[in-house]
């Protein structure tokens, strides 16, 4: 049928532009020899079409691609037309078609056959998506992206929604139209929410900047409107958008700042052709260390961790993500000092980033000689393999925990600091110590249990409701552990710029609105009351440490108090000599002495600071 239609097209458009040529009054010489020119053209559109597979294309489908093939063929057609006209001339001194009609010809055809079947596709589209049943669409951007996420919702014929216009915050396409939508300025986004009864936001501009974001993140989650993104183009399936691709936007898009600025070429100086044993390497810092080392071209590195799955994860993951090979994978505790001392032979490391820790707070305020055997006792036995084999850096990574601790894990890491601080220039290794917040995803972060919470219906649970915590990404923390130990001269316990804290409460909220649900209505959140060892209020800084500047503007040192290196040695083995009888309020009454500051909060071991401020 289609085939027939174009045929009918070509003909009724070479009758027109005989017409057109001949100013609608065709002299009687030229009428005689219409017949003829009908049949030749005819044939040839019709053997063009045919050959070209014009007629094979869904109408309602049409695209780019559909409308280069149609003109492709009209014109090879209209290139075989001309030749004939030549032979013609040659053989019977005059044309078969006036080259002029020819011309026109190929216009109106190339034009009506176009037309038609856009004119078809958006009918049937309008026809397929009434208005009425409609949820209103805003597109976030004006190029590329933005344009294919509209053609993406206007082929679906079974999507409930419809673009009704695009959004941008440059000024010079503001009030122009893309593909018949007109283009808003960002500034504006809440009058057209509500002006447009707008359902979607979706976000198709890549690079966009954190403020910008965080800007329609905000707007559309205070008016209860979605947002989704548009997957990277390298997950588009066989080259095309399809919107079932569409995914919600991520609270961490909305924690996420601005993109940290390092010194590639002085941490590549340093890592360059090195071989560097990263702890904890399976976990969600150690294996981002990992990642972000890759780019800097060491000679090898040595992933050493307990947890053997994730160990085979990150395995997998270099070699067919990363395509990086110069590494090695060593399964074992970091207790077990003859394996450390093999490493260490075997290997001969000139780095150390020591990530292997216990960090669960709950679980370590019930199990204090672990936390005691593996932060304190772990982190020495890594620390002396260090100092015996002069590496030239260790970069320990700790945690905010670690300030006035308030539980077993917090002051485990403190002690585990202090043994640190103590091999100071006890050699020309140098010994560092970076400490931060949460991060965002991390094992036993607050993320993916929220995430887990809301997948199966809630509720989601919140220990308090005045409980706060500070938050930075996995791969933002790496790169500033990265920086710190490019920057350290040894001693220094770097901290980073947090940001401001965040109230986990909203935080609970904001993830269910993003699900596209709504908090207490269709997800519930429930107070639990606080943790074993849980503050209410984090801290980066002791009460007696301030702090000084570095040339990174998220990066400053903490100046800390001095301890004896003696005495640090001497009690911290009484700590673990004290921590293999297992008898907890023991262990915790030790720690407590070597870290005074360490004052227990919702915890069994607050009787032992009555008792100390009894004496």
């Amino acid at each position: 049928m289609v085939f027939l239609i174009d045929v009918c097209i070509s003909f009724l458009s070479l009758v027109l532009s005989f017409y057109l040529r001949f100013n609608f009054s065709i002299p009687v010489i030229e009428a005689d020899f219409i017949p003829t020119s009908i049949i030749t053209v005819l044939s040839i559109r019709a053997l063009s079409f045919f050959v070209g597979k014009t007629y094979a294309g869904m109408v309602r489908h049409t695209g780019t691609k559909d409308i280069i093939r149609i003109l492709s063929v009209l014109f090879l057609g209209s290139i075989v037309l001309l030749l004939l006209n030549f032979l013609s001339l040659s053989f019977i001194d005059r044309y078969l078609v006036p080259i002029s009609v020819l011309i026109i010809e190929f216009f109106i055809t190339t034009f009506v056959l176009s037309f038609s079947r856009l004119l078809l596709k958006n009918i049937f589209t309008e026809f397929n998506n009434p208005r009425k049943e409609s949820d209103n669409v805003l597109i976030y951007g004006s190029g590329e992206p933005a344009l294919i996420t509209k053609k993406a919702f206007d082929q679906n014929s079974k999507t409930k929604y419809r673009v009704v216009g695009f959004i941008d915050h440059h000024s010079k396409v503001t009030g122009s139209k893309i593909d018949g939508v007109k283009v808003y300025h960002l500034k504006n986004l809440k009058k057209i929410i509500e002006s447009k009864k707008i359902s979607v936001v979706i976000i198709s501009e890549k690079g966009v900047s954190v403020t910008r974001k965080k800007y329609v993140i905000e707007t559309c989650l205070n008016n209860e409107v979605e947002v989704k993104t548009i997957p990277d183009m390298s997950a588009w399936i066989n080259g095309e958008f399809n919107i079932n691709q569409l995914k919600n936007v991520k609270i961490e898009d909305l924690l996420e700042r601005a993109e940290i600025k390092m010194n590639k070429d002085g941490i590549r100086k340093d890592v360059l052709n090195k071989t560097i044993l990263v702890t904890g390497a399976a976990g969600s810092i150690g294996s981002e260390i990992v990642r972000q080392l890759t780019l800097f071209m060491p000679e090898r590195i040595i992933l050493f961790d307990i947890a053997e799955s994730p160990l085979y994860d990150i395995e997998l993951e270099l070699k067919e993500k990363l395509n990086f090979t110069n590494f090695e994978i060593v399964i074992g505790d970091i207790r077990n000092e003859k394996l450390i001392e093999w490493v260490f032979k075997e290997y001969k490391p000139e780095y150390v980033y020591h990530a292997a820790a216990y960090k669960h707070v709950p679980m370590m305020e019930n199990n204090p000689s672990e936390a005691i055997s593996v932060n304190v006792l772990g982190t020495k036995t890594i620390a002396d393999a260090a100092n015996k084999y002069k590496i030239k850096k260790f970069v320990m990574v700790s945690t905010d925990k670690a300030v006035n601790p308030t539980n077993v894990m917090g002051a485990s890491k403190r002690i585990a600091e202090i043994y640190i601080q103590s091999l100071f220039n006890s050699n020309e290794t140098k010994f560092i110590t970076t400490r931060f917040g949460n991060v965002l995803g991390s094992n036993g972060s607050v993320i993916p249990r929220f995430k887990k919470q809301i997948e199966s219906g809630g509720p989601v649970t919140v220990t308090h409701p005045d409980v706060t915590r500070y938050f930075m990404t996995i791969p933002e923390a790496c790169q500033l552990v990265l920086e710190a130990g490019n920057m350290g001269h040894g001693g220094e316990i770097f901290i980073f710029d947090m940001g401001p804290s965040v109230k986990i409460i909203n935080l609970a909220r904001k993830m269910i609105s993003l699900s596209g649900l709504k908090p207490g209505i269709d997800i519930q959140i429930k107070v639990t009351g606080l943790r074993p060892g849980e503050k209410l209020y984090e801290e980066l800084l002791a009460n007696k440490e301030n702090t000084l500047p570095t040339y990174h503007p998220q990066i400053m040192i903490a100046q800390v108090r001095q301890y004896e290196p003696k005495l640090v040695k001497n009690e911290i083995f009484e700590l673990i000599e004290t921590s293999n009888n297992s008898d907890k309020f023991a262990i915790v009454k030790k720690m407590k002495e070597i870290v005074p500051e360490f004052l227990s909060k919702n915890s069994m071991f607050e009787i032992l600071d009555v008792e100390q401020q009894n004496k």
